[in-house]
């Protein structure tokens, strides 16, 4: 099990990692401020194989493609965890940061690479979306 918490400890969760999905780097504008840093580093997991433990706040907001994202966040220290796509239901974005090992974490994408910072450049060798990769394909 991949085990992971907030930085006080009041919100921890286990997410079953042979359920782990894609991770992808998101360098939108909204990740870069949620994050305070050039980008989001995230894990998509199936919702039915992570528990999470304490009670966390969501901020949502229309995303830049006009999708609804909900980005949950440790009300005590604020730390962001997961973040949920309305369009992406049954599903949840876990930041790999929060991860308690994420060394096994292999990003397999950049999003929104028009909206990357030069202090945190795209990722060599992976795929480059200009925007949400799921509203390219549309």
């Amino acid at each position: 099990m991949i085990t992971g918490s907030c930085l006080c400890g009041t919100i921890k969760y286990e997410a079953d990692e042979t359920q782990a999905g894609d991770a992808l780097h998101c360098h939108c504008k909204d990740c870069q401020k949620v994050t305070g840093s050039g980008k989001a580093t995230v894990v998509l997991f199936p919702q039915n194989a992570v528990t999470i433990e304490g009670a966390y706040k969501t901020y949502h907001k229309i995303g830049t493609d006009g999708s609804h994202v909900g980005r949950a966040f440790c009300p005590d220290c604020g730390s962001q965890l997961f973040t949920f796509v309305q369009e992406i239901e049954g599903s949840v974005f876990i930041k790999a940061g929060t991860m308690n090992e994420a060394d096994w974490v292999a990003p397999i994408a950049n999003c929104w690479t028009k909206s990357a910072r030069s202090f945190s450049p795209v990722s060599d060798g992976v795929v480059n979306f200009d925007a949400n990769p799921i509203a390219e394909e549309d």
